[in-house]
């Protein structure tokens, strides 16, 4: 499994998210506060409060899917003051 070659941009959510949230609680954040449609070829990336798993969402022609990464013992780096969504085109 892996991205369609079509996806436009990279979507990493600002705030910390609950991880007990799954593909549609996942994608009405996405549509309430990033105001993007969940049905657009880009990835939408969440992390939780620890910076220790990151999840990936993405629409491919037949449903959605939603990848998990867990760190044993590091954090995902980001700014601690970003507030706005961090939208990254694809290269």
């Amino acid at each position: 499994m892996r991205p369609n070659a079509s996806v436009e941009k990279v979507y990493l959510y600002p705030k910390p998210v609950d991880f007990r949230k799954s593909i549609d609680g996942l994608a009405a954040l996405v549509e309430l506060d990033i105001k993007v449609a969940v049905f657009d070829p880009v990835l939408f990336v969440f992390l939780n409060r620890h910076r220790n798993r990151v999840k990936v969402l993405y629409r491919e022609r037949n449903g959605f899917c939603l990848w998990l990464k867990r760190l044993e013992s590091e954090r995902f780096k980001t700014s601690p003051d970003e507030v706005d969504v961090l939208a990254l085109t694809r290269f």
